[in-house]
């Protein structure tokens, strides 16, 4: 289920355990959706991402869990996996019963967060990727099944100003979701960074390499989103028979295009089970 940020569903307060590229895009599409400055907290100990955050949004910051005002109905951690576990035990003596906790952290379970934060607060996790810095972002959400309406379409609206959310039916999945969304705008950042090297071995210059490998990029990708047609259907529409495109598509298929992608994400899927299990 697909879905977009409803004011109505936004909750008074959001602090953010965490102040960095993620937090900050999450924040600004908060702060557009008319949720006040005042009402979003960040603690962050890096002094530096806390004075571009109080310049970029006027939101108020903290240092530490320990000075936090912990005011809001929400929290939102926005840190690392490696460090999650320790983030937690400092958080949760301080939580109000019934917080709503948006974890954004790769392969932490919800059955690690209980064990880490208690029993009395709600639990959802979220998997956003990179382009929510544009707004242009893809979140996987999962909470079980307890989780009601409300805080359900609170998370999904935290999350919906960075672009696009998708509840997903089982946890397990959760790890499928990182390895595609999650990870993947660096599959599609090492096929730009591939094809500009090739356009510039094939003697076109910098600038024009660029050029032509991010529009095509973006064109297809359009293609793909407004254009109603599957992948499969869109790449036989534009490869002739005996063609440069089908030359260059049997390329790739006798290097493994296809099996070299699929072992990529399942990978990054195992590498988020891993974490999981380190947690």
């Amino acid at each position: 289920m697909s879905g977009n940020q409803e004011t109505s569903s936004l909750p008074s307060g959001i602090t953010f355990v965490g102040g960095g590229n993620m937090a900050r895009s999450l924040i600004a599409g908060l702060t557009r959706a008319g949720v006040p400055t005042s009402s979003i907290e960040v603690v962050e100990p890096q002094v530096a991402l806390r004075q571009t955050l109080q310049q970029e949004h006027g939101v108020r910051t903290a240092s530490a869990i320990a000075s936090a005002a912990l005011d809001g109905q929400v929290v939102v951690l926005a840190v690392k996996p490696q460090v999650m576990a320790a983030v937690c035990a400092e958080l949760a003596p301080r939580l109000a019963a019934g917080t709503l906790i948006v974890s954004i952290a790769a392969g932490i379970t919800l059955a690690a967060l209980r064990d880490w934060v208690g029993t009395g607060a709600v639990l959802v996790r979220a998997m956003p990727n990179t382009p929510a810095l544009l707004g242009a972002g893809m979140t996987g959400l999962y909470a079980d099944a307890e989780v009601g309406s409300a805080d359900r379409q609170a998370a999904q609206a935290i999350l919906a100003g960075a672009g696009q959310t998708r509840w997903i039916d089982e946890e397990a999945l959760m790890d499928a979701v990182t390895a595609v969304s999650g990870s993947g705008p660096a599959y599609v950042f090492a096929l730009a960074e591939a094809m500009e090297d090739a356009a510039r071995a094939q003697g076109l210059p910098d600038e024009a390499a660029r050029q032509m490998v991010v529009q095509t990029i973006l064109g297809a990708a359009r293609m793909l989103a407004e254009g109603g047609q599957s992948a499969g259907a869109l790449r036989q529409a534009v490869t002739s028979p005996n063609g440069t495109t089908q030359a260059a598509l049997e390329t790739l298929a006798d290097g493994g295009f296809h099996e070299l992608v699929g072992n990529a994400v399942a990978a990054a899927a195992q590498r988020g089970r891993e974490l999981a299990g380190a947690g």
